[in-house]
């Protein structure tokens, strides 16, 4: 198996991983994508199969298109907007599902932001 596809089984592999523990919560689900540029997350109910909540960079209040809005504060940024949308859509609480990604950096500040607006991740 050659270098590249071996690190992208291997990425999958932890993706499905975190996902299953999360999932087995059954709670819902706050998940994060980021990219070189920006960054997203959203809140999904697995049960329906629906996102309730979203918010990302690619929105014109949190950044806008254009610039590079893949760093820590925009990630807060995010976040904050995100906590903001859950309350006042009711959700109190979620598992937070990381995917493939670390738990540092601009993943960590979206989970921070999202506990200062009062959601239980």
């Amino acid at each position: 198996m050659k270098v590249g596809k071996r690190i992208a089984v291997q990425r999958v592999r932890r993706q499905n991983h975190v996902r299953n523990r999360v999932r087995a919560t059954g709670r819902l689900r706050l998940t994060v994508c980021r990219s070189n540029r920006n960054i997203s997350a959203q809140i999904i109910d697995d049960e329906t199969g629906r996102t309730l909540v979203s918010a990302s960079t690619l929105e014109k209040e949190l950044g806008g298109a254009g610039k590079a809005h893949g760093n820590v504060e925009s990630a807060k940024k995010v976040g904050k907007a995100l906590g903001e949308r859950a309350v006042k859509a009711g959700i109190t609480a979620v598992a937070f599902d990381r995917g493939s990604y670390k738990f540092h950096g601009r993943v960590a500040a979206i989970a921070e932001a999202i506990r200062e607006s009062g959601v239980n991740v």
